[in-house]
């Protein structure tokens, strides 16, 4: 299901001639649901654009503070986390995956095979992150356009020249994992598809393969000449809650749901993508999680105070601010500061009562809650805002998480 718009945002990058590496590459040859054991494995790591170290610290706090792993024990203990036995190992490596790789994230790569590298063609830099660059480019071999993410995995500074595992940064290694894990669980038309992986034995950089998107909505809308009509924003935030309800459904929260992660093609199919900040929940078997997650603008009050324990709510906050911004032509809260959002928040959408701050017991309650109560006014700041679209953005703007109900009642609802 796409929704067709008249003309492309942001022309196609020119081509340009990359040197091909000598690497070998895998593509997936099996479908593998991942246990919960798997991911558990994985330490959490945290990506957040103003505070990355605090993130980071943030994230060892939750498995100090009794994050427990499921499933089935380690035999034995080893700090790198996922060390194989050694014949799993060498069946690995034989197969063509560097040995740094098989010992720390194993698991993610469990069921796939190599390709070689040269089979893929360079085109163009699209994008570049925190952590990764992105690359336009042809599958040889099949003439497909696609999307290759690298993730370099540089060294520790020691004087010794040569490369090991034991000088590789693991935490770069498991973070990168847990989103091929996660990725690898979800399979939906509304979701971007983790393709293939392309790595070598030498190289300590890993590319991610993906379907090609021409467009991600936040370029879209920012786009001088582009007005999306009525009809293109209910068809786009259709497509986004029938992705977040396979995530939830499927044990996932993406946790980074913005207009820049949400990506379209030229037929107007939207998928959601960059599961860097995703974490696996089980509301019946909870454990502590950061806060430092979400792009502030898109940051739920809950996380803005504090809450650790939390669930698909915050992924439907970040939907409602996507679907006033895409009908304001603007996001309708950016603050510069945590304080700032959370003042931002309570003017338009109400301060929570008195029974919810008794009840969510947040860190964060004593020092934020406000002198005075704010009256929710979104009818009024909205009131030219389709009519139809109102109900859907009360119910995913609502302060107290438990009301937001579902990704699949708030598709309904719409």
């Amino acid at each position: 299901m796409g929704c067709a718009f008249g003309k492309d945002a942001s022309p196609a990058p020119s081509s340009a001639s990359v040197r091909r590496k000598k690497e070998r590459t895998a593509r997936p040859v099996a479908s593998d649901r991942k246990s919960q054991a798997a991911l558990s494995k994985i330490e959490t790591a945290v990506v957040d654009a103003p505070a990355a170290a605090a993130a980071v610290r943030a994230e060892k706090a939750e498995r100090l503070a009794g994050e427990r792993p499921h499933g089935r024990r380690r035999q034995r203990a080893d700090p790198r986390l996922g060390n194989p036995p050694g014949h799993i190992h060498g069946e690995r490596v034989a197969a063509g995956w560097p040995s740094w790789l098989s010992i720390v994230a194993g698991e993610a790569i469990k069921g796939w095979t190599p390709r070689r590298a040269d089979t893929f063609e360079k085109l163009a830099k699209i994008g570049q992150g925190t952590y990764s660059n992105v690359y336009k480019a042809r599958d040889t071999l099949s003439g497909k356009i696609v999307a290759l993410k690298k993730v370099p995995f540089s060294p520790k500074k020691k004087k010794k020249k040569k490369v090991r595992f034991d000088n590789l940064e693991p935490e770069s290694v498991k973070f990168m994992a847990r989103e091929i894990i996660i990725l690898r669980r979800l399979d939906h038309p509304n979701v971007v598809k983790l393709e293939g992986l392309v790595t070598s034995r030498m190289s300590c950089s890993l590319y991610l393969v993906f379907e090609y998107m021409e467009h991600d909505l936040a370029g879209l809308a920012a786009s001088p000449g582009i007005k999306f009509t009525e009809p293109q924003v209910k068809c786009f935030m259709h497509q986004l809650l029938s992705g977040l309800e396979h995530c939830h459904n499927r044990g996932v929260l993406h946790r980074d749901i913005k207009g820049s992660n949400l990506l379209i093609d030229n037929g107007g199919m939207l998928k959601i993508a960059d599961f860097g900040l995703a974490t696996i929940f089980d509301p019946n078997d909870k454990h502590p999680m950061t806060s430092r997650v979400v792009t502030l603008w898109y940051r739920p009050p809950e996380l803005l105070l504090g809450a650790n324990d939390y669930g698909v709510g915050v992924d439907l906050w970040s939907a409602g601010c996507i679907l006033a911004e895409l009908l304001a032509g603007k996001p309708i809260m950016p603050g510069r500061t945590e304080v700032q959002s959370l003042h931002k928040i309570f003017k338009l959408c109400g301060s929570p009562s008195e029974e919810y701050w008794k009840k969510s017991k947040l860190p964060h309650a004593t020092i934020f809650k406000p002198q005075q109560p704010y009256k929710r006014c979104l009818k009024e700041t909205f009131k030219d805002f389709p009519p139809s679209s109102l109900p859907l953005i009360e119910t995913l703007l609502t302060i107290d998480p438990a009301e937001r109900q579902t990704a699949c009642h708030c598709c309904l609802k719409k």
